[in-house]
């Protein structure tokens, strides 16, 4: 025979939280073993979010129409033309310094080209980076590059490769919602 402790005893009250502790360690330590990291986290990682603002971006660029490339908010900032120019030019100089090679030539645009060839020239740069990307895994992140503007490690090459992506699509859906657009990321299924 079990003798429990008097009601009211503190006892009493930890038994339902031991209960549950006693049922969930041995889940949480089995899946805890069940769990392989990836063999190269960070560049992974960059690759998973560069892949999806890549996507974001082909998407928005594809969404505004040929009318609006020429629209900025204020004088002082860029117009859809130039941020797609520009990513273009930035996506081809960082990630050719990832991979340690020289940026394929291209023309230098400033956004006022046709829609047709700031968007080709666009998603032809995502492409040039999801081809170097592919080939980087964490080994080298601590080799020192020349990203043009500036040198540093793969790592924050990386780094700046995602972050200028993330910059300029806030920038991109603020500029998209007000001209009465919904930017891709908002319009579900992403």
């Amino acid at each position: 025979m079990v003798r429990l402790p008097p009601t009211g005893d503190s006892r009493i009250k930890r038994l339902p939280s031991l209960a549950l502790a006693a049922l969930l360690i041995p889940a949480a330590l089995s899946a805890q073993q069940s769990y392989t990291p990836p063999a190269n986290p960070t560049s992974q990682a960059a690759r998973q979010m560069g892949s999806r603002l890549a996507g974001l971006l082909t998407k928005a660029s594809e969404q505004v129409p040929a009318d609006k490339l020429g629209y900025k908010p204020t004088d002082a900032q860029m117009t859809f033309g130039h941020i797609w120019a520009h990513l273009a030019e930035a996506n081809y100089g960082i990630c050719a310094a990832v991979g340690g090679t020289k940026p394929p030539a291209q023309a230098h645009r400033d956004g006022t080209e046709a829609k047709e060839t700031l968007v080709a020239e666009l998603k032809a740069s995502f492409q040039y980076c999801d081809q170097i990307l592919a080939k980087t895994d964490d080994s080298k992140l601590g080799e020192q590059v020349d990203m043009g503007f500036m040198k540093g490690s793969r790592a924050v090459a990386l780094f700046i490769y995602v972050d200028d992506l993330a910059d300029h699509y806030s920038q991109v859906a603020n500029y998209m919602r007000l001209n009465g657009m919904l930017p891709p990321s908002a319009q579900g299924n992403q």
